[in-house]
């Protein structure tokens, strides 16, 4: 089965055929939820990704909720740090330089991938974190839709800005920094009959922020973004038996 499936998926690197489920019980992710009783999925392994280092150390681990869900390795990529070199677009924005981008550009239903905006604010300025009160925090606000599903945006830790007219210390943006705004396509089989005709997807978003210097609070701004990715269709096929 797995070198039928490499074969047809043109996999290069090698996969672990795990016979009575022996690696999965050791490695201590036997996928509990499936009874025995279901001879066609018991002895699957909770879904998950590991990163390893040169050393063979285990440095970051994901585990999905469910086996219909998969996060890519690009976005798990993404979130550890590690560069990944993706096509990006350029977005003029006041007081802001932005770079977008998606961390994989073809996705299937239960596909989790990651849309990227990369922020460089100008000389002396800064713009006001996440949960700030007082302020008009910096927020990313991905437009609903169907079969997408949007989780929260992971900002990086802030700096302390403090302002000595009214000596309050606030949190900000002042230097380059990455936002991250995981999504999903639903695995559910009407969001698949849903993308079935389709080959690809657009999904937009509003960057709404306040870019101050030292001296001044400039207008409020709201930049739409967006990120097309193509679509493809799950691989059912089975080897014949």
């Amino acid at each position: 089965m797995l070198a039928d499936f490499t074969r047809r998926r043109g996999i290069t690197f090698p996969l672990l055929s795990d016979p009575g489920s022996k690696t999965i019980q050791a490695y201590g992710i036997l996928n509990s939820t499936v009874p025995p009783t279901n001879r066609a999925q018991y002895g699957i392994p909770f879904p998950g990704t590991f990163i390893v280092d040169r050393q063979r150390r285990v440095t970051f681990r994901v585990f999905e909720p469910t086996y219909q869900e998969r996060d890519t390795i690009s976005s798990v990529m993404a979130r550890v740090g590690t560069r990944i070199d993706r096509p990006a677009t350029q977005v003029a924005a006041p007081h802001l330089r932005l770079t977008t981008f998606a961390t994989d550009s073809v996705v299937a239903p239960g596909t989790h991938f990651s849309l990227v905006v990369d922020v460089t604010p100008e000389r002396r300025v800064h713009v006001y974190a996440p949960g700030v009160t007082g302020y008009r925090p910096i927020a990313l606000t991905i437009e609903p839709q169907p079969a997408v599903i949007a989780r929260e945006a992971r900002f990086p830790k802030a700096s302390d800005y403090f302002f000595k007219p009214l000596n309050e210390h606030v949190p900000v943006f002042d230097r380059p920094f990455r936002i991250l705004q995981d999504v999903a396509l639903d695995a559910s089989r009407e969001s698949e009959a849903m993308l079935k005709d389709r080959d690809a997807l657009t999904i937009r978003a509003t960057l709404d922020y306040q870019a101050c210097d030292d001296k001044t609070c400039f207008n409020p701004q709201s930049i739409p973004l967006s990120w097309t990715v193509r679509l493809r269709t799950l691989d059912r096929e089975r080897v014949k038996q």
